[in-house]
């Protein structure tokens, strides 16, 4: 089943924008997911399972290396639909 998921990070921290390109820059690795980002969030799309091994992935990463953050994500499926 595919996915479309839009996902925002709010750091505590002064120097926000580092730890935010950081989950950017980690989360285009993944080959097997479409990524857009624009000012406001990034856009995900791929095979849920896929999507949600990434997310754990890096969002894991960013709560061990950044000490307070937060996550807004939205998500639905068949993003093809709509």
């Amino acid at each position: 089943m595919k996915v479309a998921v839009d996902i925002s990070m709010y750091p505590f921290d002064p120097d926000f924008v580092p730890p935010i390109s950081d989950v950017i820059k980690r989360l285009n690795t993944h080959d097997n997911l479409e990524i857009w980002t624009n000012a406001m969030s990034t856009q995900i799309v791929g095979e849920f399972d896929d999507v949600m091994d990434a997310l754990r992935q890096e969002i894991g990463t960013t709560f061990e290396t950044v000490p307070k953050s937060v996550f807004i994500i939205k998500m639905f499926n068949d993003p093809g639909k709509v």
